[in-house]
């Protein structure tokens, strides 16, 4: 571990070196910022006019606070706040962050910094009069006072990125909400704003088993919402996603490897009604593409009426005994499948066509005409289509 700069007590600065040393300050700290400018690729352009000279500023005061530490460390006061220069270096990473130029970047322009700032020191202090020992002690006190400054700024830089990712992710969880409750759209326009989530043309809503999330979103679009666990109908073993822009063979070939419930695609205002089809697809059990089971969806969205209708209808067989009542039943939901044909009824049911005849009979027996009223008809076949 290298000494922290508060830690060295042995240097000798001379009042010469030290004079040398703080008329180079200004021209050092223009040639530190040049360097970064050419060798660290965020930085091009970056630091130009005004913000340039402000950078150089501050890097001259920090040189400055560094050679106020050095000519005071023989026989100093250990514990010479270095808080100041601390607390501006913490400052500047929390603004490369705001910024949007990486960690990387700025550690990248800490080591160019530190090279060109350590060359030009080391000319200046040699030509104070320091010797080659005490050029020894200089260089680590450089070195460690610069890690120290690299630490914090790099400790600023997380935090900001940490505080803008939950403050973002709060307005993204906001926006979530306000597309699946209903607000008006000037209010969703409003929260996409304030979440800097630019408005895809399409939405379509995605439920997943709560394990499964990660594996989910992994292949899908960055912009993809993850609504929080507030949302109408949402419970703990199920999480939802809103997928933007995706064609339908994409997405689901993106879930394949889930048990995914995947709502219509949408307008992406309209992405309410893709997540209650996806819940409504959940709920029945319906796992996979939401649009192969439109008639499930639609003879099974009010399970009450369906077991009436089915009570209803099929009354005259339920009478029977059940092996009777079971047979006639596959018999009438082939019937009404095949339109009738009895070769294919009983190709469907792998009987004689003479059995289906027989059969047929017997329905007859219990229904009369109104296996021939279209009403009826359509009666048997709801009752009979999700069984």
């Amino acid at each position: 571990m290298p000494q922290g700069p508060r830690e060295v007590s042995d240097l000798e600065l001379s009042a010469d070196a030290e004079a040398v040393l703080r008329a180079r300050l200004p021209s050092i700290a223009e040639l530190t910022v040049a360097a970064i400018i050419v060798e660290v690729p965020s930085y091009t352009g970056a630091l130009s006019g005004k913000m340039g000279a402000n950078i150089e500023r501050a890097v001259q005061l920090a040189l400055g606070r560094f050679l106020d530490l050095a000519s005071r460390s023989k026989g100093a006061d250990p514990n010479t706040p270095m808080g100041p220069a601390v607390d501006a270096a913490r400052d500047l990473g929390r603004g490369e962050a705001r910024s949007g130029r990486s960690m990387e970047a700025l550690l990248a322009a800490y080591r160019v910094g530190a090279r060109v700032s350590w060359r030009e020191l080391a000319a200046a202090a040699l030509e104070g009069g320091l010797d080659a020992g005490a050029l020894a002690q200089f260089a680590e006190l450089v070195f460690a006072y610069i890690d120290e400054l690299s630490a914090a700024s790099v400790a600023g830089h997380a935090d900001e990125l940490a505080t803008t990712g939950r403050v973002r992710q709060r307005h993204l969880e906001r926006l979530s909400h306000a597309l699946l409750t209903g607000a008006p759209a000037d209010a969703v326009l409003a929260a996409a704003e304030r979440a800097e989530w630019p408005p895809p043309k399409t939405l379509t809503a995605v439920l997943v088993p709560v394990d499964q999330l990660r594996k989910a979103l992994t292949p899908l679009d960055a912009r993809t919402l993850q609504p929080a666990e507030d949302v109408p109908g949402l419970e703990d073993e199920v999480g939802a996603l809103l997928v933007p822009d995706v064609t339908r063979s994409t997405l689901l070939r993106a879930l394949r490897r889930t048990d995914a419930f995947v709502g219509p695609t949408r307008e992406w205002l309209q992405v309410r009604t893709s997540y209650d089809r996806a819940l409504r697809a959940w709920r029945l059990g319906l796992a996979g593409d939401s649009d192969e089971h439109l008639a499930e969806l639609v003879v099974r969205a009010d399970e009450g009426a369906l077991e009436d209708l089915r009570a209803r209808v099929l009354a005259p067989i339920r009478a029977l005994r059940p092996t009777t009542a079971e047979k006639l039943t596959d018999t009438l939901r082939s019937w009404l499948l095949h339109h009738g044909r009895r070769e294919d009824i009983a190709a469907d049911l792998f009987v004689h066509a003479q059995t289906v005849r027989y059969r047929m009979g017997q329905l007859r027996e219990l229904y009369g005409e109104k296996l021939d009223d279209p009403r009826t008809v359509l009666e048997l076949t709801l009752a009979l289509a999700a069984r």
